[in-house]
């Protein structure tokens, strides 16, 4: 952070300019101050930077604490130094301008999203540091006016402006005032750049498509078979009819599993997933989603499950542990080839305290080709696909979420036969409640 201020007010007071108040609450650690040095002594440390000379007077280091003539923060706290945060550990980037406009405090996230050197910044007029326009090519600071504008306003809310380049940035300024409609003190202004917001928004927009183009497909189809039905009932055979309701059936079944991933998401990224504990047997549940598979088509010497046993009693919600073998199982026979391998063991683990606790861990793994190794960080992320089209591509994050809702963890990696290898362990402890 570079932070200017006057050394020497009552200089500049006799010389008849006007004076730059010290910034106490900005002060920067201790030993990072410059301070003067006698003749013949050594020079101060490089980190430790001073501001060029501004025209109102000379420009020296931040003082150390508040001196006699220093203005009280806004909130009458002391400010950053009070607080002992250095502006340079803010997230965002910090300008700050004197009552003449000048800058005083521009701090390295400021300097990196400017793209500007924060010694320079210093004692520039806040037009000249900053030079925002709006979207339509305004300048921002003769719009908004802050020091000969109304007195009555407190700042002004984040927006998107852009810098010299047409770089996008999010800016909000807060004025403050000696009291209630006083000239302005200090100008306040945050930068934050916008490219967490574009990911957020190209992650909806990916959202939205993916619903849209899900949706069409099986919404089309139960369209045109009910309107065949109704106008020509009378045209079709007993098995046509069977045929067509089964297929409306099916598609039904579809959008219904659409929406319920997409509340899942919902109350995965809202932190509001509900898990609601019970004993819970993980073999006999691995069993029961076997025997699904093979019902549905599959043939029963593909799968072989093992099962350790002594496990430790598993208590989970039995709805989401289900959802999460569904999930592991259909991408193995779907994406994979080959023997489907379940392995149910009793394991430890760290948890995400880093303390060691008694977990059961199950590992499905397939025989097909694989994950490739640059696409395994993306597996658990929204709207990944393997090879195969197919899906919506947010099962493995739901199930991630679901893992991690009970406390638990998830990984992928290739398996012995060269397939992909999900395993996944869950904590089987007892609720507190019950415990205590």
């Amino acid at each position: 952070m570079t932070v200017g201020t006057n050394s020497s007010p009552g200089a500049a007071k006799a010389a008849g300019a006007p004076v730059l108040a010290t910034v106490p609450q900005l002060a920067a650690p201790a030993a990072r101050v410059p301070v003067q040095q006698p003749q013949g002594a050594a020079a101060p440390p490089p980190q430790a930077r001073t501001a060029p000379a501004s025209p109102v007077g000379p420009v020296g280091p931040v003082p150390e604490g508040p001196g006699p003539d220093a203005p009280e923060d806004a909130d009458g706290h002391g400010g950053y130094g009070a607080l002992g945060i250095d502006p340079d550990d803010l997230p965002d980037g910090l300008v700050i301008a004197d009552a003449t406009g000048r800058v005083i405090c521009f701090n390295s996230a400021a300097a990196r999203i400017t793209a500007l050197v924060a010694g320079e910044a210093l004692g520039l007029g806040i037009e000249r540091a900053l030079p925002l326009e709006d979207l339509e090519g305004r300048r921002w600071w003769a719009l908004t006016d802050p020091y000969g504008g109304l007195a009555t306003r407190r700042g002004q809310p984040e927006r998107n402006l852009l810098l010299p380049g047409g770089r996008e940035v999010l800016v909000s300024a807060r004025y403050v005032r000696t009291h209630p409609k006083g000239p302005v003190r200090r100008l306040v202004v945050t930068l934050r750049g916008t490219e967490a917001r574009r990911r957020t928004e190209r992650s909806h927009a990916e959202l939205i498509a993916t619903v849209a183009h899900e949706l069409r497909s099986p919404l089309t189809s139960v369209k045109g078979f009910t309107a065949t039905l109704l106008a020509k009932w009378e045209r079709f055979t007993d098995d046509q009819k069977r045929l067509m309701l089964e297929t409306v059936d099916a598609d039904a079944n579809r959008v219904t599993r659409l929406i319920a991933e997409l509340l899942d998401i919902s109350r995965i990224d809202s932190g509001r997933l509900e898990v609601r504990r019970q004993p819970v047997d993980i073999s006999t549940a691995v069993g029961r989603h076997v025997q699904a598979l093979t019902a549905n088509g599959q043939a029963p010497e593909r799968f072989l499950v093992s099962v350790s046993r002594p496990l430790p009693d598993l208590w989970a919600d039995p709805d989401k542990i289900d959802q999460i073998l569904g999930n592991l199982l259909e991408n193995a026979v779907r994406h994979g080839e080959g023997t489907v391998t379940i392995d149910v063991t009793p394991t430890s683990f760290a948890n995400a305290a880093g303390k060691t606790e008694k977990g059961t861990a199950v590992t499905v793994t397939d025989e097909g080709p694989g994950i490739p190794e640059e696409s395994m960080k993306r597996v658990f992320t929204r709207f990944w696909r393997g090879s195969k089209r197919g899906g919506t591509g947010l099962g493995l994050y739901i199930v991630k979420g679901i893992v991690e809702a009970h406390g638990g963890t998830i990984t992928v990696g290739r398996g012995p036969g060269g397939g992909a290898e999900f395993r996944f362990i869950l904590p089987v402890g007892a609720p507190a409640y019950l415990t205590q």
